[in-house]
Formats: C-alpha cells, structure tokens, sequence
C-alpha cells in the first residue's frame, strides 16, 4: 500500500501490520449496522501512514493517490472548505 501527495510518496506500508483483519472489522461493524452491497469500510491507515505521524498536512489542491497492489489506485483532488457565510 502507497500514498502519494501530489506525486511525492508520503508512506508505504502491508497489510500484515494491521492489529484487526478485515474479517474482524466486518464482524465488528455489522453488530450495529446493516451493511449492503457496494458500501465501503475504512480500516484506517498502514504504519507511518497517517500524515500526523510526520506533522504534514493536506492543502487545497492537493492531489492524494492511495495504491493498493492488485487493486488499483483511488486518486482524488483536495478542494477547499465551502463557506456558507460567504
């Protein structure tokens, strides 16, 4: 697992250092909650892959790439807040 900041890679880790299995979580949530087909369950990062670890922050316009191996890439464009107020 990778994740890129605008090309830059931030962090690489495995899945074999995560503390729950997938299993697990999906057990876990489904004690409370209807899960359906198609829905997503977060599962937190990998190790050394949360930004706060390192005090780097994720800016407006930002471009965040999470790989997977034999999953594919998700890749997104950080946009600013909306300000009701304006």
């Amino acid at each position: 697992m990778k994740a890129r900041i605008n090309g830059e890679e931030w962090s690489s880790g495995n899945s074999s250092t995560m503390h729950w299995s997938f299993e697990d979580i999906i057990e876990f949530v489904s004690r409370d909650e209807t899960l359906h087909p198609g829905e997503f369950l977060g599962s937190g990062t990998v190790g050394n892959g949360c930004g706060l670890e390192f005090d780097r922050w994720l800016k407006p316009n930002d471009i965040v790439e999470l790989e997977v191996e034999k999953i594919g890439i998700l890749k997104n464009r950080v946009v600013a807040p909306v300000n009701p107020q304006q």
